[in-house]
């Protein structure tokens, strides 16, 4: 493997770790950054449409969501030239209210089969398409040893809420400067 060969491969991987950041905090201009001009997105059931378009929807449909958590697994990527394609296991928890008004946490097992383009923006989604492996809804934890493990750390939120905004230098939200 060529250190050119090493290098895509270490950015098609920040790619989607990117992809992740700006799902759970809610920073679209740099979801908005990841899709090529031509994308297209196919998420399951729930949308089919360009990258521009999954991101307008996406965006409406967090807003008033509970926390997400997209963690990534496996990463199978193939290189040729300026195109690639990638294979990511994903194992994502939404914390979102049932039917009854209730918490509950909906975590997927699920993969994105995805195609890659090399522009002068750097690597960037194609054509993302998502398979759902399994689906498991849980109540979210409210016993006494959940609660102790949680007490006095610091917990997640979205947007500048989060503690990961104040705390990095070099992780910026897309727009500000970095180094």
């Amino acid at each position: 493997m060529t250190p050119e060969e090493l290098a895509d491969r270490m950015a098609i991987q920040q790619l989607v770790c990117k992809y992740s950041r700006a799902i759970d905090r809610r920073d679209y201009a740099l979801l908005k950054s990841l899709y090529a001009e031509n994308s297209i997105d196919e998420h399951g059931g729930m949308f089919s449409g360009s990258g521009a378009q999954y991101v307008a929807w996406v965006s409406a449909l967090l807003e008033n969501s509970g926390h997400t958590s997209h963690q990534i697994l496996n990463h199978l990527i193939e290189l040729d030239g300026d195109y690639a394609e990638g294979e990511v296991y994903t194992c994502n928890v939404h914390i979102m209210e049932n039917a009854e008004g209730e918490a509950v946490n909906v975590s997927t097992g699920s993969r994105y089969l995805d195609k890659y383009t090399k522009s002068d923006c750097g690597w960037q989604f194609l054509h993302r398409k998502t398979v759902a492996d399994y689906t498991l809804t849980l109540p979210v934890p409210t016993d006494p040893l959940a609660i102790k493990l949680r007490r006095g750390a610091p917990v997640a939120g979205v947007k500048q809420r989060d503690p990961s905004y104040g705390f990095f230098r070099l992780i910026v939200p897309a727009g500000k400067a970095q180094r």
